[in-house]
């Protein structure tokens, strides 16, 4: 058996090359384009979230429970043409926030911390249904359904 190939040596770029590479990384992911005059609209944020979640029902009778359809569209995904882990967190917060305001009505809140975690990813063009997982605040010990 012949010996080990030794691994090839790497050097450490230098900074104007590690500059050079990493604009070159953003200007590929079209960093240098405009964005659409939608993008400027205070609400910009919500109106993309709520693009991803194709449908959504709440129930604030006496069991909140709030249920939500996801979509995974191309303009969700990441390169491996799954759901994009930011896209996950934004309905993770979006459908959050909803179980909050079934359960509390229409305070004024927000979201202090939010962990998501997923085993593998949705791929593109499936939809999946999102159950109305427990949601747990702390400082009341209740778990909302």
């Amino acid at each position: 058996m012949p010996p080990p190939v030794p691994p090839e040596e790497r050097r450490k770029p230098s900074p104007e090359e590690s500059l050079e590479w990493t604009q070159r990384f953003f200007r590929g992911l079209g960093v240098d384009a405009p964005l659409p005059a939608s993008a400027d609209r205070p609400d910009a944020y919500s109106a993309l979230v709520r693009g991803i979640i194709s449908s959504a029902a709440v129930s604030a009778s006496p069991d909140p429970r709030v249920t939500c359809t996801l979509a995974v569209s191309a303009s969700a995904t990441n390169a491996y043409n799954t759901l994009h882990g930011g896209a996950v967190a934004a309905v993770a917060e979006a459908v959050g926030m909803a179980c909050a305001r079934a359960a509390a009505g229409d305070k004024e809140m927000f979201l202090g911390e939010l962990s998501t975690a997923y085993l593998s990813a949705a791929r593109l063009n499936v939809s999946t249904q999102i159950p109305p997982n427990h949601i747990f605040f702390p400082l009341r010990r209740k778990f909302l359904h």
